[in-house]
Parts: C-alpha cells; sequence; structure tokens
C-alpha cells in the first residue's frame, strides 16, 4: 500500500457482543475513527488504515473489524447475491495464492442457511476472479490466510474483508477457560460501565473476591497498564490482505510495546484476586503471565466467609470490587447460591465500606440477597443469556427495617423473619419428642405458612426442601424472592453448611416421570431408623429413598414380623422389609420376605439396604415384577403383607394406569388372596381424599389405623396418609 492511501478513509464495521455497541462506538472515537451508525452487535465507522489498524490492536470491546467493501439493497435470492460479489474487484485483496474462507451470517426467503450462502459468496469470488483472467483460489475452512465477512438482513448485504481473524476478544492468554467462563470484551465492558478507567487515575484498588480464571482482573490490569489487549496477538485476518501495510503495522505495534512499558512501571493502582479454588488461582496465575503483566496482580487463596481487606491497602484506600459470581441454571444449585451472594454482601460490608461494588449475574433476585441496593444497573447477554451488572455502593451495614433482626451477618426482612421464627418454633415443639425417640430424620416444616409452601425435612447433618409448585394465581417474582428467604434462612437457623441444603419441585408426576432420575450426583449416605440403616439420596431423584410420614407404619412392621413370612408390594428401596426383617431385639425378624417392585433402580438400592444390615438376601428376596401381575401368578402365602401402592401410575394391567382410589379394591383382593389365615395386611396409601370402598369391610375384618400412624412431626398433617389393618374373616 502507498503513502497516499494510507491516509484514504475507507468504510468499516466492528462487531461486538449485543449491548455494547455505544460503548464501542466511544472507543473507536478515542482511537481516531468516526462512528457513522450503530447497529445490532455492531458499528459502522470511517477511517483511515491507520485507525483501523489501531482498532484491531487497542479494540477490548470488539469481536471483529471488517473493511466494508460492498454493502447492497435488495439481495432475497443467490442469482442477486452472486451478482452483488461478482461487482467487487477481489484482485485488490486477494493475492495469487491466498486461501480463502467466507464467513456468513444471515437469512432471506431463498437463503435459509448460512452454508449455502457462504457458498454462493464464495463462488461469486471464484467467477470474478476468473473473468479477471486470475488463478481460482482455494478454499480452507479451518485456517485459510484470509475470511470474508458476509452478513445478510431484510435484503441487505455487507460484504468485506475480515482484517481481525480469529476475533479480537481471544486475547491468548486463557487456555484453560474452565465452565462458561466470561469473554474477555465483555469483562473489559464490565470494568469500563463501573468505572474502572475513571478510578484509575486516581490510582485506586481493585478487587475480586471471585476470581476464578482471573479474566476481570487481567482485564483490569491491562488498562491499568496501558497495554494492548491484542499486543501478543502473532497474526490478524490482515496479514492475509493484499492491501496489508507491514511497515504501518510494525510502526504501531513499537508505538504500544512502547506505551506498554511505561505503562506498568507508572501504574499506580493495586489489583488483588481471591479465590478458594486451588486450580482457579494456579489457571488465573497463569493466565496472567501469558498476559505480560504476573506482578500487578496479587491472587490469593480465600472464602467469601473470611474475606478480609489486603493489609497492603491503607485504611483510607478506596476502590472498586468487581465479580462474577454464579448465577445457577438449575434449581438444585440454589442453596449454596443464596448463601453465597448473602456471603459477598456480607465480606464486602465487612472489608470494603465505602467502595464501589459491581456483580455481574444472570440472576437479578439473587443480586438481592448481596443486602445493598443497586443504583444502578445494566442489561447486557452474556452469551445467550440475559444478564445484568449491578452498581451498588458499599455501606458498613445494610439498611434495615426496626422489625429485622441480623443472623450471621446477613439481614432478614419481615417475611423471612417470620420464617425462621416458625422453625424454630417448630424445632421448639419437636425437640422433647426427638430427644426420647433418637430419630435423625424428621420433617420440620410443611406449608405451615401459605407464603412458604415448602416440605423440610432433616436428614442428621442434611436438609431436604421440596417447593410445593406455586399456582398460576401467585405472583412468580413475589414466590422465588419467598423461596430465596427460606434458602437463606434455613441453614442459619438449623446451623447446617449450605452446600448439605438440598431443593427439589414437588409437582404431581405422571407416568414414568415419577421414576425419572433428577441428577446424576450418586451421592448417598446412611442415616439409622430405629435398628435399621438405610441409605439415603437426596440429590439424584424426586424421593430421597425413605418415606418419612410411614416411619410408624415400618416400626409396627418390625413389631409384627417376628417369625413370620412378609410380603412387601410396590417396595420402592425395601426400608419396610429391612425394618421387618431386623424386627424388635426381642423378639427378632421375619424368617424370609419377599419385596416385588418394577423399578431396577429401586430394587438395586434395596439389595444394598440388605447388604448394609447383613440380611441373608437367600431368605430375604427382591422380585421384579409388576406387582398386580405377580399377585395374580403367585402361589405362596405370607402371614404379613405389606400393600403401600403409589396414588397413581403406569400399569399394562387396569386399563393401562393404575389408580389407587379407583383400583384398590382389586389390589386387595388380589394381596388377601396370597394372606394365609390369621395373617395381617397392612394397606396403606398417600391418596389425601381416599375413601375405603364399603365392599371390603363387608368380606373383610378392617380396621382404620390411620390416626395412629402419625408421629409428632406429621400430626398436623392427618391426611398425609391412611393405613388400615385388614384380616381375613373366621368362618362361623
Amino acid at each position: 500500500m502507498t503513502e497516499s492511501s494510507r491516509n484514504d478513509t475507507l468504510a468499516f464495521l466492528a462487531t461486538c457482543p449485543k449491548g455494547l455497541e455505544e460503548l464501542l462506538a466511544d472507543e473507536l472515537r478515542a482511537l481516531g475513527a468516526e462512528p457513522i451508525k450503530t447497529t445490532v452487535a455492531g458499528v459502522h465507522f470511517q477511517a483511515e488504515l491507520t485507525d483501523a489498524y489501531r482498532a484491531c490492536l487497542w479494540s477490548r470491546l470488539a469481536n471483529r473489524v471488517v473493511l466494508s467493501l460492498a454493502r447492497v439493497e435488495g439481495m432475497e435470492g443467490p442469482e442477486s447475491l452472486h451478482q452483488a460479489v461478482t461487482t467487487v474487484d477481489w484482485s485488490l485483496h486477494l493475492s495469487a495464492e491466498t486461501t480463502l474462507a467466507v464467513d456468513f451470517h444471515g437469512r432471506s426467503e431463498q437463503i435459509l442457511h448460512t452454508r449455502f450462502g457462504a457458498q454462493t459468496v464464495k463462488d461469486g469470488v471464484v467467477d470474478a476472479l476468473q473473468a479477471a483472467g486470475r488463478p481460482r483460489p482455494v478454499v480452507d475452512l479451518q485456517n485459510p490466510d484470509l475470511r470474508l465477512y458476509a452478513h445478510l438482513h431484510r435484503g441487505r448485504l455487507t460484504l468485506g474483508v475480515d482484517l481481525s481473524g480469529d476475533s479480537l476478544h481471544r486475547r491468548g492468554y486463557r487456555r484453560d477457560v474452565g465452565h462458561a467462563p466470561l469473554k474477555e470484551n465483555l469483562a473489559a465492558a464490565l470494568l469500563i460501565r463501573a468505572g474502572w478507567p475513571e478510578r484509575l487515575r486516581g490510582g485506586e484498588a481493585l478487587v475480586d473476591p471471585l476470581c476464578g480464571a482471573g479474566t476481570l482482573l487481567i482485564e483490569a490490569a491491562l488498562m491499568a497498564a496501558d497495554m494492548a489487549p491484542n499486543l501478543a496477538r502473532k497474526r490478524f485476518g490482515f496479514h492475509g490482505w493484499a492491501g496489508h501495510d507491514e511497515a504501518l503495522w510494525r510502526e504501531l505495534t513499537r508505538e504500544a510495546e512502547a506505551r506498554a512499558s511505561i505503562g506498568r512501571k507508572r501504574c499506580r493502582s493495586r489489583l488483588f484476586g481471591f479465590d478458594q479454588s486451588p486450580p482457579a488461582l494456579a489457571a488465573a496465575k497463569a493466565n496472567a503471565m501469558r498476559a505480560g503483566i504476573p506482578a500487578m496482580i496479587d491472587f490469593q487463596g480465600a472464602s467469601l466467609a473470611r474475606l478480609q481487606r489486603p493489609a497492603e491497602l491503607e485504611e483510607s484506600a478506596r476502590g472498586l470490587v468487581i465479580t462474577n459470581p454464579p448465577y445457577g441454571e438449575r434449581l438444585g444449585e440454589l442453596p449454596e447460591l443464596v448463601a453465597l451472594y448473602a456471603d459477598l454482601g456480607d465480606g464486602v460490608r465487612r472489608a470494603f465500606p465505602g467502595w464501589r461494588l459491581a456483580v455481574f449475574t444472570g440472576n437479578p433476585d439473587l443480586g438481592h440477597r448481596i443486602g445493598l441496593r443497586a443504583d444502578k444497573q445494566y442489561s447486557l447477554k452474556n452469551g445467550p443469556l440475559d444478564a445484568k451488572l449491578l452498581l451498588m455502593q458499599v455501606t458498613e451495614v445494610a439498611t434495615v427495617t426496626p422489625s429485622s433482626t441480623e443472623a450471621s451477618g446477613s439481614v432478614r426482612g419481615d417475611g423471612a423473619q417470620m420464617f425462621a421464627n416458625r422453625l424454630e418454633k417448630n424445632r421448639k415443639r419437636l425437640k422433647k419428642w426427638l430427644k426420647q425417640s433418637g430419630e435423625p430424620c424428621y420433617r420440620l416444616y410443611d406449608a405451615d405458612m401459605p407464603e412458604y409452601s415448602l416440605a423440610i425435612d432433616v436428614y442428621g447433618d442434611r436438609v431436604h426442601v421440596q417447593e410445593y409448585a406455586p399456582p398460576r394465581s401467585v405472583n412468580a417474582a413475589q414466590a422465588q424472592k419467598r423461596l430465596y428467604d427460606a434458602l437463606q434462612v434455613i441453614p442459619e437457623v438449623l446451623g447446617v453448611d449450605s452446600t448439605r441444603v438440598v431443593i427439589k419441585r414437588r409437582e404431581r408426576q405422571s407416568g414414568k416421570e415419577q421414576y425419572r432420575k433428577q441428577g446424576a450426583s450418586g451421592e448417598r449416605f446412611e442415616v439409622r431408623e430405629g435398628r435399621a440403616r438405610l441409605w439415603i439420596n437426596l440429590r439424584d431423584y424426586l424421593d430421597t429413598g425413605l418415606f418419612l410420614d410411614h416411619r410408624p407404619v415400618r416400626r409396627m412392621l418390625g413389631e409384627m414380623a417376628a417369625g413370620k413370612r412378609f410380603l412387601n408390594l410396590f417396595c420402592y428401596t425395601a426400608a419396610a422389609t429391612v425394618q421387618a426383617a431386623l424386627g424388635t431385639e426381642a423378639s427378632g425378624g421375619a424368617s424370609e420376605s419377599v419385596s416385588v417392585d418394577l423399578s431396577n433402580t429401586y430394587l438395586e438400592w434395596a439389595r444394598d439396604n440388605f447388604a448394609l444390615n447383613k440380611l441373608d438376601q437367600s431368605r430375604h428376596r427382591v422380585v421384579r415384577d409388576d406387582c398386580l401381575r405377580w399377585l395374580e401368578t403367585a402361589r405362596a402365602q405370607f402371614d404379613l403383607i405389606f400393600l403401600d401402592p403409589p396414588t397413581f401410575s403406569n400399569s399394562k394391567k387396569m386399563e393401562g394406569t393404575l389408580d389407587v382410589q379407583r383400583d384398590h379394591v382389586h389390589l386387595v383382593e388380589l394381596a388377601m388372596a396370597r394372606l394365609a389365615p390369621g395373617g395381617t395386611l397392612v394397606f396403606s396409601n398417600n391418596q389425601r381424599r381416599f375413601q375405603l370402598d364399603p365392599q371390603l369391610s363387608e368380606r373383610y375384618a378392617v380396621q382404620d389405623i390411620s390416626s395412629k400412624t402419625f408421629d409428632p412431626d406429621f400430626s398436623r398433617r392427618p391426611d398425609l396418609h391412611h393405613c388400615f389393618l385388614i384380616h381375613h374373616r373366621e368362618k362361623a
């Protein structure tokens, strides 16, 4: 390129993540370019080649810088697209041996696939070059010398040469980016929105208390050191462009290297990164080393609970705390995240009063857990996810109402405090019974307050929370706020770590949904119930492996089973069989047992429970079968039978489904056919409005013992299950 052509004004397009367009326009203006128009995820601008090169080197926000060659209206079909491409003099941009790739974006009614659009553009380039007597270029989709950019939207084609090559957000310092990393140009945008460039001029400090791989800190350090973000990049797209001016490029890079050398020495700001993960800190340090600013950032291992003001900072020092905490995409992650955001608020109030706090999150409702009011917020995209940058002024103590209290450093609103009071009241009510019974697993709360529609079960030092899905009449945002209130209160009141709180949503399940896995953690632990030891899994299934409301029924079966043949139908994880097999210390347990269920998962769980209790599995067998079919074909008789069918289930029998209200007569009759004379059938179910068919009482001796099968932790819900003792009538 000649000296005069360097000074020609050319048209360019800079692309960026959605939401950064105005910031990018300001940045381009500061780099010497003239923004003409912003568009979705981009800015059209005019500039000399020098300023375009400078944008490639210095832009902290752009993804790509494209030299615009044509902007044409009325592009709908492949013919018009091809014709528009052939009007460009491609010999000015592609050398004889240049390899080529086309990045096509957009669509029309006739061009529905980007691959087809890219092929059409490529064919136009090839045809234009061959018409000019130039050789056909070689296409290389992986590592081309030059990438062409084509964007089609509402019939308008933007066509150009990509001067960037790889996206400019890839600075080159990150190798192991981990899960869902924050892109470098988005990190830079967050810093700009949070006012970091202005704070730099005053020599203020910056802290990221959840720094992960260090992207925010490294981008902040590059700004503080006046370092071009892409100074370390070896190759740009323009290196394969026929119009490239290498002398001009060398001049700009020498200038950037000199500025970086001076900037590192002059920087007065201190930067600190904290994380409790050693692998994350190791990655952050390696990234900082590759970015060329390892000495500028002090990385330290610390959790939010132990967050302290760095000793190197004077008490009067001020600055910016900025972080991108996790915000969870699954319900089960919420307990830890609610606690994490509360700890973040506690930590910054304790260590950084008077500072500015910037939190970037995809879940602004979690941001409310920080306990500080956001006086400014910006809506942005983090990849495909909607997110917000919340800006807050850190005060020593969050503003509270007179009725609010502080517990473990967190502030509770009125509703949360009432919920906490109810948990404390329930604990006090159950305290004597728990001490006498020694039961480690119990229900503490069951939608006692309509606003907090939860069931809370304690399993030793773990807590299982089930959220009853709110009706559509309930405001979803208000329901979510109350859920977050509860998840913040529960660990505080019960004195458990938030990592040991598991939450699920309880909805009516149909068909195979009731057996579907919720997760794959494989995390199980042992609990005791009476003499039994049982495996519990709180995370992977809708239920936990133990129906707590049936505890008295299982205890009764253990007392009744001595020396008897025991049958457990719809056995689930066979906790009832374990109790029957162990019996009481005085009289012993069942002589033999059969446990029937259709689920391989639950039967394997049952075998593990048998092994845990050292039961002889040659005498205590499990059978995989449909219980109805098994009862119809079985010939053995049993002295004690436990029949606890689901309220509703799929079954190949009985018109394709099992409905306990509709089908219980047939179920009971089949079970009674297997009951030995003098034996007992214990029939139980969880249908709230269940009514026993009168014909069963006419045929058998039936005793409703439902009221006697609730321990104090379930006494508030007398309709939670129904239980009957059924015997053969003695012949006259």
